[in-house]
Formats: structure tokens, sequence, C-alpha cells
């Protein structure tokens, strides 16, 4: 029973960032509540200062979307680009948090998830991110990377 409430408890929890939303599309019909839409949203990785990550994913409509009861599929994209000067801090740089996670948002009420993580690969000097999605059961495979290089910015 403790593991169950942990588990339950773990699966509200969501990381300090924020993501704001961009814009989105209806992709299907619904007679009763939103539509199922994609929708684009964007976030500033929190330890990386000039990278911002834009994820397109699927959000549920109808009465148990609009009631936040409705699963999201595991469809997801990611694009994170430089936009201002890029300083990967020193533990990022050595490894120490390799695969740390950078964002985390609920797509179902309470046991699935989607996830960023973000790697460093110092022998080319790119940050990658990784969107996935998981459940407390089962995950799933689907999946995206973006590759940022760190390089100088022009002073303006």
């Amino acid at each position: 029973m403790k593991y169950f409430c942990l588990v339950l408890l773990g699966s509200f929890l969501t990381s300090g960032v924020a993501a704001e939303e961009v814009g989105s599309v209806s992709t299907k019909f619904k007679w009763f509540g939103p539509n199922d839409k994609v929708v684009i949203e964007v976030f500033e990785d929190p330890e990386v200062p000039g990278v911002a990550c834009y994820l397109s994913r699927a959000k549920t409509g109808g009465m148990s979307g609009a009631v936040g009861m409705a699963e999201d599929t595991s469809d997801a994209s990611i694009a994170c680009r430089q936009v201002g000067p890029i300083v990967v801090p020193a533990a990022i740089r050595s490894g120490e948090d390799h695969g740390e996670e950078v964002f985390k948002k609920r797509t179902s009420l309470v046991f699935k998830s989607m996830q960023v993580v973000r790697f460093f690969d110092p022998k080319r000097n790119v940050l990658i991110y990784l969107t996935f999605s998981d459940r407390v059961i089962e995950g799933s495979p689907k999946n995206s990377i973006s590759v940022v290089p760190v390089l100088p910015w022009p002073e303006g």
C-alpha cells in the first residue's frame, strides 16, 4: 500500500518548469467537449540558459479531456534551438547528471507522463534533448530527439 501511495503521489508531481502554449490545431471533431488536437508548447531549459525547446503533442478532447480524465497518446515531437548565449554548467559538462530530466507533464489523470531528458555529448559539444512517454506499468517506445550545438552567440 505504501508503494502504491508513493507512485500515486509521484505521478501528480511535475517538474517546476512550466510550458507556455504557442498554439494548437484540431485533429478530430468532438460533439461534446473540446476537439482532439495537437498542441505546441515551449519551455526553456532551467539549467542551460540560451536553449528553448518546442514540443508538439497530442491532446485528447471530449468530455473526459475537458475534465482532465482523458489519457493522451504517446505521440510527441521536440525541436530545441539556441535562442541566446549558452553556458553549459560544469556538472552537465562533466557528465555528473547525464540524463537529467528537464521537463515533465502529466498526460493522464494518474499514471502517464511525457518527459524531456537532457544529455551532453562532450566530444561533439552538443546538448541532446529526448522526449518520451512513460507509464507506471508500461511505457511507450515512441520518442523524438533534438540536438543543439553549443556555439558562440554574436554580441548585439
